[in-house]
């Protein structure tokens, strides 16, 4: 076997021809050349005609334990008008305007999908930065181009990244179970964006989306896809009774302060808000004691209950009938915040029974935005949107990386 085929399997690089290897401090220096003879622009990958060289360049590939490999090659320019005018040759071994080889941009991208950026940099010898752009490139050669393809049932929710309302949108595919959509703000003009992005055809393919109750959200669906369903999201609907009669016992702790009562009542919140069988044996006595002596605080309970059990219908004429006694009794239980919550309930009631047909929730998505917020809290948070943005596709859109290690 000859030498350069044995240092071309030994870097592990193909397409290349191995010209030369030297040695400095501890660094192996191996001047490759392209196999192609003609060169291809490295914006636009055509076969261009060639300008003149370039100034030597080196690569960082892979090392050997304390052996660091470079790779060194004199790169054609080419005249690319499709690109701009004078364009430096594309390498096969690198990205291009990159300084480190395929390779190793992919192990560096696979650490960080499974530890936080300061190992990935003290294991790599690189930069902060450096991991950064090295991972929004492979996240650019690695995503899928088809994502927005056959959409058919989406969710899109909010995530704070930052202090004083720095916020993402961000939208997952509910068959596919990844995120396929993520852009700085949380109104409803960044959720238009996504539409436009999605184009008129793809958006037509839409049968439903899955929200919360944000104004914002349910005024961009309606503009962007009008035909698909609005599904509410079950915890954000179950949640508005739970305020509520939180809302009626902080009341009633105000009118019965410091008296044994309003004691109490101080120590039932837990009780009220648990689900009837997770409470424990002193949670139910003092369940019963407010069925006792706080009727208003245990109608504001039973209306709690009695909306969870609407819910759980799996006939939409039935979860239809159970909603319309609710919202009546609601309505005249003669307290103001169950008042409130009614009138948004009946708002938005088509949206709210369409989760008993489809029986779709964002519960995935709050998952995805835990992910999310613990690749934030791994890296010590982010000052960029973009920054984060490109971890969330590269550890939550299906981007699967293996170590190019034998």
């Amino acid at each position: 076997m000859r030498a350069s085929t044995l240092l071309r399997r030994f870097i592990g690089v193909s397409q290349v021809v191995v010209e030369d290897v030297c040695f400095e401090q501890n660094t192996m220096v191996v001047a490759v050349r392209p196999r192609r003879q003609h060169a291809r622009c490295g914006e636009c990958g055509t076969v261009r005609p060639g300008y003149d060289q370039a100034r030597p360049r080196r690569w960082r590939h892979l090392g050997l334990g304390r052996l660091r490999i470079e790779l060194v090659y004199t790169p054609r320019r080419v005249l690319c008008e499709p690109c701009g005018g004078v364009r430096v040759e594309g390498v096969p071994w690198a990205p291009h305007g990159s300084g480190f080889t395929n390779a190793f941009e992919e192990l560096v991208a696979y650490l960080a999908q499974v530890t936080d950026k300061t190992q990935v940099t003290k294991l790599m010898g690189i930069a902060w930065s450096t991991v950064g752009a090295i991972v929004q490139r492979v996240v650019d050669r690695k995503l899928d181009p088809d994502l927005l393809d056959e959409l058919r049932c989406i969710g899109v929710d909010e995530f704070g990244y930052r202090k004083r309302h720095n916020y993402l949108t961000t939208v997952v595919d509910h068959d596919r179970r990844r995120v396929v959509w993520a852009r700085k703000g949380h109104d409803s003009a960044t959720l238009k964006a996504f539409f436009e992005d999605l184009g008129p055809e793809r958006c037509a393919k839409l049968e439903c989306v899955t929200i919360d109750l944000s104004a914002a959200f349910i005024k961009a669906v309606e503009e962007g896809a009008p035909q698909a369903q609005i599904v509410f999201d079950r915890f954000h609907v179950q949640r508005l009774a739970s305020d509520a009669l939180d809302e009626v016992r902080r009341e009633q702790l105000r009118e019965l302060r410091d008296t044994p009562e309003g004691r109490e009542l101080f120590l039932t919140r837990y009780a009220l808000l648990k689900n009837p069988w997770n409470l424990t044996f002193i949670e139910g006595e003092r369940l019963s004691a407010v069925q006792r002596t706080n009727a208003p605080v245990y109608r504001a309970y039973l209306l709690k209950e009695t909306l969870a059990q609407a819910l759980d219908y799996r006939q939409p004429a039935r979860a239809a009938r159970a909603l319309e006694e609710w919202l009546s009794w609601a309505s005249r239980s003669r307290l103001k915040p169950f008042v409130r919550t009614a009138r948004t309930i009946r708002k938005h009631f088509d949206g709210i029974l369409a989760y008993v047909s489809e029986r779709l929730t964002n519960a995935f998505l709050e998952g995805m935005n835990n992910r999310i917020r613990m690749i934030a809290h791994r890296a010590y948070g982010f000052h960029s949107a973009p920054a984060l943005i490109a971890m969330i596709f590269l550890c939550c859109s299906g981007i699967t990386l293996e170590p190019p290690l034998p």
